[in-house]
């Protein structure tokens, strides 16, 4: 398998946990969103993924799977241990409402491309910081009500093995710091990532010591 991705990319950050969770090698093939102009938007990039969008992961096969919660649940289908997902059903859609509160509340409105946008209209970098925290404190409030002295939140967010829900807070709490968002009001956040952080698997995965940082 290969893995088209960046390293500070949060979606791609997911992938890496994921795949290093399950113990699966594969190959990682750099996609710089920025030098370039932005690698993503090439014509060689975009045969990968018409989106031109990150990540990608490229089976033996050549197949091409792309949206990061879809190859994740892909993984967890293909490589069952350890399991991503509860085997409860009511666990499952905890997990899959948190990570959604992540990946489809937070994380559009707030990736790359949104930024670069809005600088194209005209707002500065002071503006577009605001709106970033505006909405990563909006989503983070909601997901802290979602967990704090929740009866099923243990040592990760749902009991005391990482899931998929673990998977999308640590790339998200890491874009928060780097854009200096207040955590202090979400102490279970901060404890659950933590936690998820002193994992080998997530701390293999951190952007800092992917071949492509720097």
């Amino acid at each position: 398998m290969k893995l088209y991705g960046y390293f500070r990319s949060s979606t791609s950050y997911r992938v890496r946990i994921a795949l290093n969770l399950k113990g699966l090698p594969c190959e990682q093939v750099p996609v710089h969103l920025v030098r370039d102009g932005g690698q993503h938007l090439s014509d060689a990039y975009r045969a990968i993924n018409p989106a031109a969008a990150v990540p990608s992961l490229v089976l033996a096969d050549g197949t091409v799977l792309t949206q990061s919660l879809a190859i994740c649940e892909y993984l967890d289908e293909i490589c069952p241990q350890p399991p991503l997902l509860p085997p409860d059903a009511l666990g499952r859609a905890r997990v899959r409402a948190f990570a959604q509160g992540i990946a489809c509340d937070i994380h559009p409105v707030d990736n790359l491309r949104v930024l670069k946008y809005l600088g194209a209209l005209g707002h500065d970098e002071d503006a577009r910081n605001t709106w970033y925290r505006h909405w990563v404190t909006e989503g983070f409030r909601a997901l802290e009500a979602m967990v704090a002295g929740h009866p099923s939140t243990g040592r990760h967010v749902q009991g005391d093995a990482p899931t998929l829900a673990d998977i999308c807070l640590v790339p998200q709490m890491y874009n928060a710091r780097r854009f200096h968002v207040d955590l202090a009001p979400y102490p279970t956040l901060c404890r659950l990532d933590e936690a998820a952080r002193a994992l080998p698997a997530f701390a293999a995965a951190a952007p800092e010591v992917q071949p492509d940082a720097g």
